[in-house]
């Protein structure tokens, strides 16, 4: 099928309830390929959002119900539930609802579920009186988790932490391995379950995963003292970097960081520093950019890639990458961000979210597999503002990747309704790549002699271990 072909392309009939919680630039950019992928109604539609910032056209033009209320511990049952039934669907892409409260509603109404990180309720992420630990993703992953094993895979299904990344960057990682395999001489099927996903890492040898990006996309408009400018969510970003950073913790690695410490329950598949992810810079590379540092700003998807490809022989661990996000946001949120680090992470009262605005640029998201055969191999998305505005309205390269995946994950659930709580990397990856690509621009894969050592002490000394370029010391963390 022609690539335009299935940018046209009604998946499925919904015939339910859709309710859209929070109208930031995800649903301002994902409704209009909601309408268009998903045979369903405006009026089958409603919108609920804490604030009204501007609306979006097809609200008015078809009629979609809106509704201006913030959702509280108090208030979120007597709101939903009323709007939540068996078959409904509920799309959380709002913050600070609680991920894990809705969830319970929802199967307590047998209604389907999504969100595109684990949210906690305010102070989640910053209440000084949680420890560091408690503040962390690990711990709201782990907060769901339970949930998952209570509901034993059954119930309706829930989707949890799919946009972009969490979400997407999943499926990359499984084609990528693929990929790898095939280039280097691997015989290997396709994996049918978690165990399998895991040998053909470890086969291959891959010791670390970077979800590495790159925005460069830019506004002519400067950035104003006192205003956090973004290509996406603000207040998602600027929660997500106040959190501790944390890393999926290989098998491979020989001591903890400095500041590392191990968390006292759950998985102990990740590990977290004792300092914000946006104060925690590591090194990096893509393809259009080359070298780079990159925060390791918190996502989920770096525990539950790792987690997911665990490998165990009994009880001990045999088998686990490093895996965490390195993330280069546009130039402007850098500045943004070096603000806010000099206010002690006290948010701007002021945000721009540059959408319209930006004059050029793309971003390059994808994963960095390293310590295979071939060295380094990043695969994903190198999406540019021009090819966006072709693809979809009010998105701009950083919100559409994210929306695409947010689509796939309402048509997933939609044609599996019945699986309960569901991570990324559970889900079926080539059908979730083959709904998202139309969206995604040119999606490449690159190898490179790239590791965090190169170029390493040309200008000052540094004590470097150069028997292992993998091991975690030497991604010196700045």
């Amino acid at each position: 099928m022609a690539k335009g072909t299935r940018a046209k392309k009604k998946y499925l009939d919904f015939k339910g309830r859709m309710v859209i919680l929070g109208c930031g630039s995800i649903t301002q950019g994902v409704l209009p390929l909601i309408l268009r992928h998903v045979g369903i109604k405006p009026r089958q539609i409603t919108i609920i959002a804490a604030e009204d910032r501007g609306g979006l056209p097809e609200v008015e033009r078809f009629g979609i119900e809106f509704i201006e209320k913030r959702l509280t511990r108090a208030n979120y049952r007597s709101v939903l539930a009323p709007r939540l039934a068996k078959g409904d669907f509920l799309v959380n892409l709002s913050v600070e609802v609680s991920s894990t409260a809705l969830v319970e509603l929802c199967h307590e109404q047998g209604a389907l579920y999504l969100d595109t990180c684990i949210e906690p309720w305010p102070g989640g992420y910053t209440d000084p009186n949680l420890s560091v630990s408690l503040r962390s993703n690990y711990a709201l992953r782990e907060s769901m988790l339970k949930l998952s094993r209570k509901y034993r895979g059954k119930g309706p299904t829930a989707v949890v932490a799919h946009g972009a990344n969490p979400g997407l960057v999943s499926h990359f990682v499984k084609q990528a391995l693929l990929n790898v395999a095939r280039d280097t001489g691997v015989r290997a099927a396709v994996p049918k379950d978690r165990e399998g996903w895991a040998k053909l890492a470890s086969r291959l040898g891959v010791k670390v995963i970077h979800i590495a990006e790159r925005d460069t996309q830019v506004s002519s408009r400067p950035k104003e003292v006192g205003e956090f400018v973004n290509t996406w969510s603000i207040d998602g970003f600027v929660s997500e970097g106040s959190q501790p950073a944390e890393m999926g913790w290989g098998t491979h690695e020989k001591a903890l960081p400095p500041d590392g410490a191990r968390h006292k329950f759950g998985c102990d598949a990740a590990i977290y520093l004792n300092r914000p992810g946006l104060h925690t810079r590591v090194r990096t590379w893509t393809p259009l950019e080359g070298p780079f540092h990159g925060f390791i700003i918190t996502h989920n998807e770096a525990i539950s890639i790792a987690d997911y490809f665990t490998l165990r022989n009994g009880s001990r661990v045999v088998y686990r990458p490093t895996v965490h996000y390195a993330y280069h946001p546009c130039d402007q949120a850098i500045m943004s961000m070096h603000e806010i680090a000099g206010k002690n992470l006290k948010q701007q009262k002021r945000q721009r979210l540059i959408v319209d605005e930006i004059e050029k640029g793309r971003d390059e998201l994808g994963v960095l597999l390293m310590g295979h055969k071939k060295g380094a191999y990043w695969y994903g998305s190198q999406l540019d503002i021009v090819e966006t505005r072709k693809l979809a309205p009010y998105n701009n390269a950083t919100s559409i990747q994210v929306c695409a995946p947010v689509l796939s994950g309402i048509i997933w659930a939609l044609e599996n309704p019945d699986r309960g709580v569901v991570e990324a990397d559970e889900m079926d990856f080539a059908r979730h790549l083959e709904i998202c690509r139309p969206y995604l621009g040119p999606v490449v894969g690159k190898y490179s002699d790239w590791t965090p050592l190169k170029d390493r002490g040309g200008l000052f000394p540094e004590s470097l271990d150069t028997r292992d370029p993998w091991q975690f010391k030497n991604f010196r963390v700045t």
